[in-house]
């Protein structure tokens, strides 16, 4: 059974009650911002590699829409995450490069004691992509 209608929407929205087609708690909004459920201590090079880049990009996504998040993540990385309930081993060094483009970039290395040298264990791009 089908009922007659003139509209052309393809998901209908009463406008009575939200202009938002899902539901919107302004009260949760910290809740989604958050890197993580509770504090992360990472304890090595397999650990970053592992939890890292989910976080990672949670950071970048935060950095599109929050303007403060993103100058203190610029100004200090490894406070933020800390601030935030991630922490890093004492070796690894977080770069966040090309804060101020479309394509900001977040590397994390491992530096070894005695050594000047350091390897790359952890690379995100914040990249945009459209098609049609």
């Amino acid at each position: 059974m089908s009922l007659s209608t003139k509209s052309t929407e393809l998901i209908k929205i009463d406008d009575k009650k939200s202009n938002l087609p899902i539901k919107f708690n302004p009260n949760e909004i910290n809740q989604a911002l958050q890197l993580v459920d509770k504090d992360l201590y990472l304890k090595n090079r397999e650990d970053v590699k592992k939890y890292l880049p989910d976080i990672l990009g949670r950071v970048l996504a935060r950095i599109w829409i929050d303007k403060t998040f993103k100058e203190d993540f610029k100004s200090n990385p490894n406070d933020v995450l800390n601030e935030n309930g991630v922490f890093l081993p004492e070796d690894m060094i977080l770069e966040f490069q090309k804060p101020n483009s479309d394509r900001p970039k977040i590397i994390v290395y491992e530096k070894k004691q005695n050594s000047s040298f350091k390897v790359r264990v952890v690379q995100l791009q914040l990249v945009m992509l459209a098609g049609r």
